[in-house]
Order: C-alpha cells, then sequence, then structure tokens
C-alpha cells in the first residue's frame, strides 16, 4: 500500500514544541504530535471501497494486515508522525477554553488524482487534550459515525467521510446514560477522511488568547490551501474568506432541513470551516416532523440545537467566528453585512429549498403561504418527514391527497374529522397551484425524488445495527450501507426499510435520544 504522503499541514503550521502526551494547555501550536495507542486485537469490520479508492488505495490493500494496522493505530505509516489539533469552542453557548482533539489523531494526508484528503482515527487513545478522558470511542457511537457520513455523502450533504470501522479488541468503560452507572463496552475506532478537519475553534482559540500572529499563519493556510481562488492575505481577502465559509455554513445547513437531519452538537469546535457536516455525536433523523427535537439528552432542557433552531445556531456560530477574525479585519460593518447578509439568504434558499420539495419550480404569488400551512398541518398529528415528502410526489391533483400519505402518520387510526378536512384544504389549495406549473407529473415526480430521499439512517435502523454488532454480527452494518448508497431510489428489494419508527423503538435509548458519551 504505497500513498502519496505530503506534509503541507505540519510543515506550514505551528507545532507544540512539547512531545510529552501529557494532558496539559498548549499554547502558540495548532497542533501537538501525538501517536494513537496499540490495540490488543484489532480487526477491521467494514471498509468503503469508494473512498479508499479515493485515497489510491486498491480493494485487495484493504484486506491487508499493514491496512489494518495502520488504521487502527497499530503501526504508524512510514516517514509520517500523527498529531492532535488544538482548539477552543463555544459549547451550549458558553466559551469552553481549550478544547482540541481529545479522541482523533490525524494519522497523516494523502493527495490523490489531485485531491487532497486529511486521514484520520476516532477513538484511538488519549491526547494533550483529552483532558479527563481516555481518548478511546465505543462500537455503537463508532458504527453511527461511520454509517451516517457515508449516508450523508450519498445524499448529497456536504460532510466528512468515513474509510474503515474497527473494532480495537479492547473494552472501554462508558456511562452512556450518565446516571452513575457505567458498563465496559466494546472499543471501537473510525478512520475518518476530509480535505481538512479544521473547525471554527482553530480560529477562536488564538484569538480569545490574543495570538494574532498565530491566528494570520492559521488563516493564510486556510486560505492558500482550501479557499486558493481568493487573492493574497489582505483584510479585503479575509472578508471574502469569512463570505465564503459563511455561505458554506448555510448551504450545508439547508441540506440538513431538507433531509431532515438534526446534528444535536452545534458547539462552535463542531463547525467545520469548509462547510462540511463533522463530528457525529448523538445526531439524529426527523422522523415525526417536530421544529423542537433534539437528539441530545444534554440538550433536553432548553433544546438550543433542537431541528428548527439549527439555521439559527448556524448563524450565532458565524458572528463567533467572525469575533474570532476581527483582529485582522478591524472593521464590523463589513463583517457585519456578511452575517446580515446570511439571514436574506436563509428565507431565499429555505424557501426554495421546500419549493422544489413540493415540485414547485414557476414564481406564483401564494407559495409561502402554502408551504407554511403545510408546515402547520405537518405537526397536527405525528407525521413521518420523509415518508410524506417521498409519496408525495404521487399526487397527480386528483382527490386523494390524504389516501396518498397516510402511510406518513403515526397513529392514523385515531386522526380526527377537523385533522382531515384541514388536509384536505391543503390538498385542494395545492393541486390548483400544480395547475400552474409547465412539468407534466412524471417530470415533477423525478424532481421530487432527486430531493426527497426514500431511504435514511432512521435511529432505530442504527441501533438495529448495533444490537447485532454488540452480538458479533455485522451483516446488518453492510446492509445499511449497500441501501444508503442509493437514497433516492426505489429500491424494490429494501422495501422494508422504507416505513416509519417502530413502536418499540419511542422510547429506547439510541433510537430517540442519545447522550454525548461515546
Amino acid at each position: 500500500m504505497k500513498l502519496n504522503i505530503k506534509e503541507t499541514f505540519c510543515e506550514k503550521l505551528p507545532a507544540d514544541p512539547i512531545l510529552e502526551n501529557s494532558r496539559r494547555q498548549v499554547k502558540s501550536a495548532v497542533f501537538s504530535y501525538v501517536n494513537p495507542k496499540k490495540t490488543k486485537d484489532p480487526k477491521v469490520i467494514h471498509i468503503s471501497n469508494e473512498m479508499a479508492l479515493e485515497l489510491g488505495i486498491s480493494e485487495e490493500e484493504t484486506q491487508s494486515d499493514f491496512f489494518k494496522n495502520v488504521f487502527t493505530g497499530n503501526k504508524i505509516y512510514p516517514n509520517t508522525k500523527p498529531f492532535a489539533m488544538c482548539y477552543g469552542g463555544h459549547q451550549f453557548g458558553n466559551w469552553a477554553g481549550q478544547l482540541g482533539d481529545g479522541r482523533a489523531i490525524n494519522l497523516f494526508e494523502v493527495e490523490h488524482k489531485n485531491k487532497n484528503w486529511k486521514v484520520q482515527l476516532k477513538g484511538a487513545g488519549e491526547t494533550p487534550y483529552s483532558r479527563t478522558a481516555d481518548g478511546l470511542a465505543v462500537l455503537r457511537s463508532s458504527i453511527r459515525e461511520y454509517l451516517c457520513s457515508e449516508a450523508m455523502f450519498y445524499l448529497g450533504v456536504p460532510t466528512t467521510r468515513a474509510l474503515s470501522l474497527s473494532l480495537s479488541g479492547d473494552n472501554v468503560l462508558r456511562d452512556i446514560l450518565y446516571d452513575g452507572n457505567p458498563a465496559y463496552e466494546k472499543g471501537a475506532i473510525v478512520s475518518r477522511i476530509s480535505p481538512s478537519f479544521l473547525r471554527f475553534g482553530n480560529y477562536e482559540i488564538f484569538s480569545a488568547r490574543n495570538d494574532v500572529k498565530n491566528l494570520k499563519v492559521l488563516v493564510d493556510y486556510t486560505i492558500k490551501h482550501h479557499f486558493s481562488h481568493l487573492e493574497n492575505s489582505s483584510k479585503k481577502t479575509y472578508l471574502k474568506f469569512f463570505n465564503e465559509v459563511s455561505e458554506r455554513t448555510l448551504e450545508m445547513i439547508i441540506h440538513w432541513q431538507r433531509v431532515g437531519f438534526v446534528h444535536g452538537v452545534m458547539n462552535t469546535d463542531n463547525m467545520s470551516i469548509l462547510g462540511l457536516t463533522i463530528d457525529y455525536g448523538p445526531y439524529g433523523w426527523l422522523e415525526d416532523f417536530d421544529y423542537s427535537w433534539t437528539p441530545n439528552t444534554t440538550d433536553r432542557q432548553h433544546k438550543r440545537y433542537r431541528f428548527g433552531n439549527q439555521p439559527n445556531i448556524g448563524l450565532w456560530n458565524l458572528y463567533k467566528l467572525a469575533n474570532a477574525l476581527y483582529p485582522l479585519i478591524e472593521e464590523v460593518e463589513p463583517l457585519e453585512a456578511i452575517l446580515d447578509q446570511y439571514k436574506i439568504d436563509f428565507q431565499k434558499k429555505s424557501f426554495l429549498m421546500m419549493k422544489s420539495k413540493l415540485g414547485l419550480f414557476e414564481e406564483v404569488k401564494n407559495d409561502l403561504e402554502l408551504i407554511q400551512n403545510l408546515e402547520d398541518n405537518l405537526q397536527l398529528v405525528e407525521t413521518d418527514m420523509t415518508i410524506f415528502f417521498r409519496n408525495l410526489s404521487n399526487f397527480k391533483g386528483d382527490k386523494i391527497g390524504f389516501e396518498i400519505i397516510k402511510k406518513a402518520f403515526y397513529d392514523v387510526k385515531n386522526i380526527s374529522e377537523q385533522v382531515k378536512i384541514q388536509w384536505n384544504i391543503w390538498f385542494k389549495n395545492y393541486a390548483d397551484r400544480l395547475q400552474k406549473e409547465s412539468l407534466n407529473h412524471q417530470q415533477r415526480k423525478e424532481k421530487m425524488d432527486a430531493v426527497n430521499p426514500k431511504y435514511v439512517l432512521r435511529n432505530y435502523m442504527a441501533q438495529l445495527a448495533i444490537d447485532a454488532a454488540n452480538e458479533g454480527d455485522y451483516s446488518l452494518i453492510n446492509q445499511l450501507f449497500q441501501l444508503l448508497k442509493k437514497p433516492y431510489d426505489e429500491q424494490p428489494k429494501n422495501e422494508k426499510w422504507f416505513t416509519k419508527r417502530p413502536d418499540w423503538a419511542k422510547h429506547k435509548v439510541g433510537c430517540s435520544m442519545l447522550s454525548c458519551s461515546s
């Protein structure tokens, strides 16, 4: 396995001069060198061959012991030096100081077919940033991250990727509910891949410490290697950089809203500078359409990171990034103008996204009202978001709209006549609106089905894969992995996954809400 190794990150950015792997405050450095922990009996249980090829690794090479040892941290790839990044962050609205890669170790960067990839292990041991944690990960959270990051890629959502999922062979102690009852779980390691793992917190930490010199070094590096179409470093360039980060962040969140993804922990240290979905912790998929739903038990009371608030939190986080970049720009007004534009663009892009989900492409006066009425209706009773929008493309303007979407209701037997009346009124208005479209039914259906997925990684599906894996059966991981590579296709043989959450999953831990424990 011969990789085209590059070292732009380590060569161009300041390193921590202390090589000891001890928990500490790291100053004036973007990263610290640290080696992964060797494990007892590692075993690779799934590989994304598509991602392997992106790195220049053949399917045959993924089966080798060398691959297994490198991507479980048991062997260092020749002439490379693994490291962990230093960053800070605002967590649940409060500045948390230094955070950093406490559970992630970057192995190296690879260049293949004119693309540069950073390769990282999650769960491979402690780092100087681990604070009180062990730097390890368990199988349940690793399965969720591995499956979801690849599922999001095939949904067309900007995301980090995953290469492999492995058992470490060691057991890890975790208190899953934070209730004082820890138990041992299977340890696991995910190899994560991204053009960059830089996040808002990387810039915040330097700004918080008034280290403007290294802040400029990091921003200049980021622009040169990830925003190279921008001009050389200047205040004007820094504003263009911030503007593009703002645009990418909004684009990512609009995609989240489109497919019903809820991140769960939108802290600034979990926000990618490239506008990629990063750090799959207690995420969840919206099942019944509910703007107030959050998958995170830690967020249960205030619901800061609820589905409907994600665009606002994106803006809040961008305010914090603007504050971090201010020492390089020293002007408030142009930064505020970019943030104000985010608000304008959100209204516009969200509206167009919802129109595309409804198959509306012409400009018609009352479309916003039609959408708002739909969103109100979807919350009258528990209504499955994915099934509703997917089946809506079958509507031809006849009088059986309610029958078409009935499969999306969780308690269809007890739906009141008043609810049915409200739905029938909406369908009549929708049918009238469709008359103003130039596309025929089949053309509209194809466009709607291309933005409304049939298959997403429902919370209970991930839990079934976790339960089976805990018993040593990894076949469901592969089954779901293959299913989710074609989320917009009909896949008649997989129709069983196009169904509402089963009753048992509503209150089971892992299917409804999760903690940050991993």
